[in-house]
């Protein structure tokens, strides 16, 4: 085989390797930055509120189906595990929080975890959120440790190994 033909046969595996690992950051990128944003009834979140827990932020929209598929399961992984130290936080980034507010009214499964709401992107933006969904995972410390980007069922294997991880530490 020529030294050409299996150039591109390595250029083909990575490719398709691209499409079909999830994203993870290798490791901690410092510092989550802090925000304070609107949230759901009014109430306000601050990231600070969570310090010395594990904090899962989800960044999402209505109009991602992803985002829509993984919000049940999103659900069922905060009840489980917020008596272990752990909180999820829903950031919806769309203009209007009065859409997402609708949307997540008429869920079957009624959404628990605090939501809140990055009209103006601010929030994203400091995140350098680059697809819908991402999901970031912060340390006890408040570092980063990983973002994941995009969803795909079975992801959730992959946020759960990761959220005992960090609750162990």
């Amino acid at each position: 085989m020529s030294a050409r033909a299996v150039k591109g046969i390595v250029k083909g595996v990575a490719l398709a390797a691209a499409f079909v690992l999830p994203v993870f950051a290798a490791s901690s990128s410092g510092p989550a930055p802090a925000f304070q944003l609107s949230g759901r009834g009014g109430k306000t979140i601050d990231l600070s509120q969570f310090k010395g827990q594990v904090v899962m932020i989800n960044f999402w929209a209505t109009w991602c189906g992803p985002c829509r598929q993984e919000m049940p399961l999103l659900e069922d992984i905060y009840k489980k595990y917020k008596p272990m130290g752990f909180t999820l936080v829903g950031v919806n980034v769309e203009p209007k929080s009065g859409d997402p507010e609708g949307w997540l009214s008429k869920l079957p499964k009624q959404v628990t975890f605090p939501v809140a709401f990055d009209v103006d992107s601010k929030v994203s933006k400091l995140y350098k959120v680059a697809g819908m969904p991402t999901t970031v995972f912060i340390d006890r410390k408040g570092n980063v440790r990983e973002v994941h980007i995009s969803y795909k069922a079975g992801d959730e294997n992959l946020y759960l190994s990761q959220i005992r991880s960090l609750l162990k530490e």
